[in-house]
Formats: structure tokens, C-alpha cells, sequence
């Protein structure tokens, strides 16, 4: 098994690309151990190694934060625990057990009357703006939109990158604002 490696915007977050399915559906952000050992066997195996802040799970990528040690001291332990768990066969995903961290609508906020704005919003979310994040190894999806603003939660590379603001900010504001008029601005909520 050969497993690629990519540098993401955030020198604290690396992208592993397994060459296989890692989702079939939405994404799984770990941002602790404890949730991470309930949810994942893969993702508790990553956060075993020590230094390891964080894993995201896209659908063919894993990305995995850092604090402390460099790339170079970490990248080999973490390879050797993503070969062994698809070596394995074990599942990525425990059974049935899946946290709030996937993909889903619940506890998004808007108004009725917003509705139309919001589908506007989502799509363009979802055809423009994840599919450019998702290779610099993260994902954004829509929290809410109130009184001109919008607001989005970063995960994977996203969360803590430097340039997550920039990306905010003169990216995914600049691109709503011109395919709807309504939208004033972007803030990232958690």
C-alpha cells in the first residue's frame, strides 16, 4: 500500500491520501482522543501517536494536525498506523458509533422568509467552495445566515490554518456577495 502525502496552507496540518474510500459520506472531524477512540478505530489509533492534535476524515483523504514535534519525527509513525489499520481490515467508522462531527444540518439557523437566499448559499458552497477546500484538506459547511451575514464552520486543515481568514474573507465572502447581492458578510463560528 502506497500512501501519498500533501502539504496543506496550514504547516500545522498534513493531508494523507490512502488511495482508498476513507467516508463514503460527509466528513468526521476529531478534535480530541476520547471522541476520536469512541467514534474511529483509525482515528484513535492516529491520536495513540503522540503529537497529534487532530484527524479529519474526507472521502478519500485523512488530514492530521500537530503540535510539537516536526513533520519528519511524526510522518513515519503516522504512515506505519494508517497502512496497519487498511491492512487490517477494520472499518474506519466504529458501528453505529458516529459523533456530531459529520456532515449535517442540525443546528443551522436562519429565517423562513431567508430560505431562498440560504439554497442559493449551499449550493454554491457545495459546487464552488468544498470541493476547493477539500484539497487543501478540509471542509466548510454552512452554520447560518443572519441579517446579511453568513456563517460557516471550518474543519480538517481549515481549523487553525493562518489563512483561514484570508480564505474567509476575500475568497468565500468576495464569491457569495456576487452571486447574492443580500449576503454583507462571512464569519466562522465553531
Amino acid at each position: 500500500m502506497f500512501i501519498q502525502t500533501e502539504a496543506t496552507p496550514n504547516p500545522a496540518t498534513l493531508k494523507f491520501l490512502p488511495g482508498k474510500e476513507v467516508l463514503t459520506q460527509g466528513t468526521a472531524d476529531f478534535r480530541d482522543a476520547e471522541t476520536a477512540v469512541q467514534a474511529s478505530p483509525l482515528a484513535g489509533r492516529l491520536f495513540d501517536i503522540p503529537g497529534v492534535t487532530g484527524v479529519f476524515f474526507g472521502y478519500d483523504f485523512i488530514t492530521v494536525s500537530k503540535d510539537g514535534p516536526d513533520w519528519q519525527h511524526l510522518k513515519p509513525a503516522i504512515l506505519g498506523a494508517i497502512m496497519e489499520h487498511f491492512m487490517s481490515g477494520a472499518p474506519v467508522m466504529a458501528a453505529g458509533g458516529h459523533s456530531a462531527t459529520q456532515h449535517d444540518e442540525s443546528g443551522e439557523f436562519y429565517a423562513e422568509e431567508d430560505t431562498e437566499i440560504v439554497a442559493t448559499i449551499k449550493e454554491l458552497l457545495d459546487t464552488r467552495v468544498r470541493p476547493a477546500v477539500a484539497q487543501d484538506g478540509g471542509d466548510i459547511t454552512f452554520r447560518g445566515y443572519e441579517n446579511g451575514t453568513v456563517f460557516l464552520h471550518m474543519k480538517g486543515a481549515c481549523s487553525g490554518c493562518p489563512s483561514s481568514t484570508a480564505t474567509l474573507k476575500h475568497g468565500i465572502q468576495n464569491l457569495l456577495r456576487h452571486f447574492v447581492p443580500e449576503v454583507e458578510h462571512v464569519e466562522q463560528i465553531a
